[in-house]
């Protein structure tokens, strides 16, 4: 059988994804995608390079995800899907590139400083 695959990242998460000609199933990590993310915002940010594309019951994707929160393995999914659909057909890359969805998110959590509390946080300066 034919996959496609790819990396997705997003600050600490990385997804490995596989993409499938099917009928529409999300796997992630051996359960459906629903009951991994929990949340319906999650749901669609990793549908959308699909809908773009107009593919979303015709593959099937299974992934791969580790570390990070919910939220960063959502995105880091998204990565990988849109990935995975530019070796699929390169013609959707344009598309898919346009929409931002190739472009790996720099963001990431700024360290904590030394002597500080957190990142950005000071202790209370006292004049006296």
């Amino acid at each position: 059988m034919q996959y496609f695959d790819a990396i997705g990242r997003r600050k600490n998460s990385v997804a490995r994804v596989r993409l499938t000609p099917g009928t529409g199933k999300r796997i992630a990590n051996d359960r459906t995608m629903k009951s991994y993310l929990g949340r319906e915002t999650l749901e669609m940010i990793i549908e959308q390079p699909l809908k773009l594309v107009g593919l979303s019951d015709q593959v099937d994707i299974t992934v791969n995800v580790d570390g990070g929160g919910l939220s960063g393995q959502a995105g880091a999914i998204r990565h990988g899907v849109s990935r995975a659909l530019c070796k699929y057909d390169e013609d959707l890359r344009p598309a898919v590139k346009k929409e931002g969805f190739l472009t790996r998110d720099p963001r990431m959590v700024e360290r904590k400083k030394p002597g500080q509390p957190k990142a950005r946080k000071r202790f209370q300066f006292s004049k006296r």
